[in-house]
């Protein structure tokens, strides 16, 4: 094909276009290549037997860490707006916990319906032994809301906000298991099942969008080229 001076400007924005499209898929297989590395961290290490829970808990070498304490829920709690597939929305009930040696920790319980959010929890007196892994949720982002505190109500489960307000140190136990009798929620694990894996979805979009430009851009200048062929042989 050959090309006129008009043909340029077209043949450009096809070309720059063909290539940003194409990096993003580029950049989407390298996200999952990513993700999926996490996932096989996260799936290898949370089902590992409980150790005792760390003094000093840290965000970066314990995330995950299958852990197991004794000691009592205090009733001190807040509750984070949720849902839970099949059953609506809710709250995931986030409660101190206070071990035989006076650490106090936060802890996911787990999830209750929305009808039950205001239910009246009293703390046992009974020792209670929990199992669960350390975590430090990432689920606040820029158009998360600020607590609304004179109801008690949350909209993430940002470990450093509900330790400030709830006197815990900066950690969060999300539940497993409990040998409460009758746990007041019910128990949502970590599991990799839950983190969103959309990435290759995302590559074949992109990749699609860009076979989409550039013939829409090979058609474009096919024409040109036709109509200035057109107009020379005038």
């Amino acid at each position: 094909m050959m090309f006129t001076r008009r043909m340029i400007l077209p043949l450009i924005s096809g070309l720059l276009g063909t290539a940003v499209l194409l990096s993003l898929g580029f950049w989407q297989v390298d996200r999952m290549g990513q993700k999926a590395a996490v996932i096989a961290a996260i799936e290898a290490r949370i089902h590992d037997a409980p150790t005792p829970l760390p003094a000093d808990p840290d965000p970066e070498t314990d995330r995950y860490l299958p852990v197991h304490a004794v000691g009592r829920f205090t009733g001190e709690e807040a509750l984070v707006l949720s849902s839970q597939r099949g059953a609506g929305p809710g709250y995931r009930v986030v409660g101190v916990f206070e071990t035989g040696g006076g650490q106090r920790i936060l802890v996911d319980r787990g999830y209750v319906p929305q009808t039950q959010g205001d239910a009246v929890r009293p703390p046992s007196q009974a020792p209670v032994q929990i199992d669960g892994n350390l975590d430090w949720p990432q689920d606040r982002d820029s158009y998360t809301p600020d607590p609304d505190l004179a109801r008690n109500l949350w909209f993430s489960r940002e470990v450093g906000p509900l330790a400030a307000h709830l006197d815990t140190q900066p950690a969060m136990i999300v539940l497993r298991a409990t040998s409460e009798t009758a746990p007041p929620a019910q128990p949502v694990p970590i599991a990799t099942a839950d983190i969103p894996d959309d990435h290759l979805e995302y590559a074949i979009t992109w990749f699609s969008l860009a076979v989409v430009w550039a013939g829409m851009t090979a058609v474009l200048l096919w024409r040109m080229r036709r109509e200035s062929i057109k107009e020379d042989t005038r």
